[in-house]
């Protein structure tokens, strides 16, 4: 079957950094556009970062630029999402998403895209 699979969430303090891995599993992850998304208790899920196919291109929401970084590894067929100086608004569970329609990382939600099942981020003092 088609998944993505993440991992490296956890419990942070204020301040703190997270990497956050997106693994592929049944397609070749640089054949997309790789969004991360997260969402919050009670509140809708959003656009968070998204890297372009041959990964010479980023996007990044306001509220992350300057703190959080995507990149690809090819060969292992990964993207990262490298989180540092974490707030408490960061909180969230995040999602890594390839974009199966090539909308070109608008970070809008819609159909057509490949989910990952989430890794919880908690940051916390």
């Amino acid at each position: 079957q088609v998944q993505l699979v993440e991992s490296g969430g956890g419990l942070v303090q204020p301040g703190d950094s997270l990497r956050l891995s997106c693994a592929a599993s049944g397609f070749t992850l640089g054949d997309y556009d790789i969004g991360w998304f997260r969402q919050a208790p009670g509140k809708e899920r959003e656009g968070v970062s998204c890297i372009s196919r041959n990964g010479r291109s980023t996007y990044y929401a306001d509220s992350v630029k300057g703190r959080f970084t995507i990149s690809r590894d090819s060969a292992k067929n990964t993207v990262y999402l490298q989180m540092n100086s974490l707030k408490p608004e960061d909180t969230a569970v995040y999602y890594c998403a390839a974009d199966l329609f090539y909308r070109g990382c608008t970070l809008v939600l819609g159909s057509g895209y490949s989910w990952g099942q989430g890794t919880q981020v908690t940051v916390s003092s």
